[in-house]
């Protein structure tokens, strides 16, 4: 990350209409005070009873010295699949005839701007189209049926490719290393507490590439060792280990999370022989031939909730409506209204929290958030300690909000005794052999 350069950046910390970080009697604003006024109120929040994380595509973007280290966001995915010239690659993206089949026979325009900005939204489209020209015995519209089947075919190799495909699968670690450093600081939480869930809508393998790496076991709603098959019934089971042998005293294990993947995976793929269809497979092994279940809604299997996507909503539902929630939503734009529904149902219960972290002109359903001035819905914003960041991006909340750990606290403490005292001495030390060979 760059040097922090925090010389007139600011940012907001509202809990219901108050910004509580915003400066007193025309005082310039301090960022590091502010981060540090944001890691008291939110040590607090990170240990309620209840503790979940909703991760959008945001989290798995991370930009440095203008580079992409790690997945662009959907609103780059659509531009890129959506803007490519008929005629440049017609196996990867929309070919002319497509297009033409699309608008004519099903009054579907690619350029629509609803699309321009979210690939998500045109799955949801074709999918819903898929649905009815199934069911339906318009000879007109079957015409488009073909085109329908391709481009599906084509959004889902393009977004599998892109999350497969990205820097840290050709050994660059800095988006997996921000992981790894949140899921460090999240082990810290008392261990009498439940274990925390991370909600996902994102399709990519950072999160469980990130605990593998540091070991962390996780349940993520998959059973078995050859054949890891989708079960629900493993979202209530918990890791524990045994205290004494004797009392047969046990307890949860620290490090233990439950990840929930609500859009699906790249690597899970339909496959029969059992009555769990859905299986967890190596990314190798996620062919062209397989269904990869990376669908944006639940509309599969003929079904409006059909599994595993009734499964996994039915756990974010259940999880924040629990007593003493707080849900941080981080890298996400509030457009997914399924999501947003459960979001507003929970916040119809008095003990819950919501901790969004949101740009201060966001518009849409993040508008109406701020202008509820509920005190149980915080929102963070804005500029970050640098140019190339903000206060509201992943990166700023790990490395800046999230109290740290107590190992963490005497790293820092040591880089400060290094900085500011050994450098002062060897300083010192240096002028007066300068001064004594003078």
């Amino acid at each position: 990350m760059p040097d922090t350069d925090t010389a007139g950046a600011r940012f907001s910390f509202f809990k219901g209409g108050e910004d509580i970080i915003a400066p007193k009697g025309g005082d310039d604003f301090d960022w590091e005070k502010g981060a540090l006024r944001v890691r008291e109120n939110l040590h607090d929040a990170l240990n309620a009873k209840n503790l979940g994380f909703l991760f959008g595509s945001g989290c798995s973007s991370l930009v440095v010295d203008g580079m992409q280290r790690g997945i662009d966001t959907m609103a780059p995915l659509a531009k890129e699949f959506l803007e490519a010239k008929p005629g440049f690659d017609d196996n990867r993206f929309p070919s002319a005839e497509e297009r033409k089949s699309l608008a004519e026979n099903l009054g579907l325009d690619l350029n629509a701007e609803e699309f321009s900005g979210n690939l998500e939204r045109l799955m949801e489209a074709l999918h819903s189209f898929q649905f009815i020209l199934k069911r339906s015995s318009n000879k007109e519209m079957a015409k488009g049926a073909a085109a329908v089947d391709s481009l599906v075919e084509k959004v889902t190799a393009f977004v599998t490719q892109k999350c497969s495909e990205a820097p840290f699968s050709k050994g660059d670690n800095a988006i997996v290393g921000l992981y790894q450093a949140f899921y460090r600081k999240l082990i810290y939480r008392d261990r009498t507490l439940p274990r925390p869930w991370i909600f996902t809508t994102n399709y990519d393998l950072i999160n469980e590439i990130a605990l593998d790496r540091l070991g962390m076991p996780y349940c993520n709603g998959f059973s078995g060792t050859v054949e890891r098959r989708f079960n629900p019934t493993t979202y209530r089971y918990a890791l524990a280990e045994q205290l004494d042998v004797t009392s047969r005293k046990w307890a949860t294990v620290d490090s233990f999370v439950y990840l929930c993947k609500l859009h699906g995976s790249i690597n899970w793929i339909e496959e029969g022989g059992s009555l769990f269809p859905i299986r967890e497979v190596h990314l190798a092994a996620a062919t062209k031939g397989s269904r990869v279940m990376i669908y944006p809604t639940p509309m599969k299997q003929n079904a409006s909730f059909g599994s595993p996507y009734a499964d996994l909503f039915r756990e974010f539902q259940g999880r924040i409506v629990r007593d003493q929630s707080v849900l941080f939503a981080l890298g996400y734009s509030f457009n997914d209204e399924h999501v947003n529904n459960m979001i507003f149902q929970a916040l119809t219960i008095p003990t819950f929290r919501l901790v969004a972290f949101l740009p201060p002109d966001a518009t849409g359903v993040a508008q109406k958030l701020r202008s509820l001035s509920d005190p149980r819905i915080w929102i963070i914003g804005g500029s970050g300690p640098n140019p190339e960041t903000k206060a509201h991006f992943f990166d700023t909340f790990v490395e800046k909000f999230m109290p740290e750990s107590p190992g963490d606290k005497v790293d820092t403490a040591v880089k400060k005794v290094l900085q500011e005292l050994v450098t002062e001495s060897v300083k010192a030390a240096t002028k007066e052999r300068s001064d004594h060979d003078d």
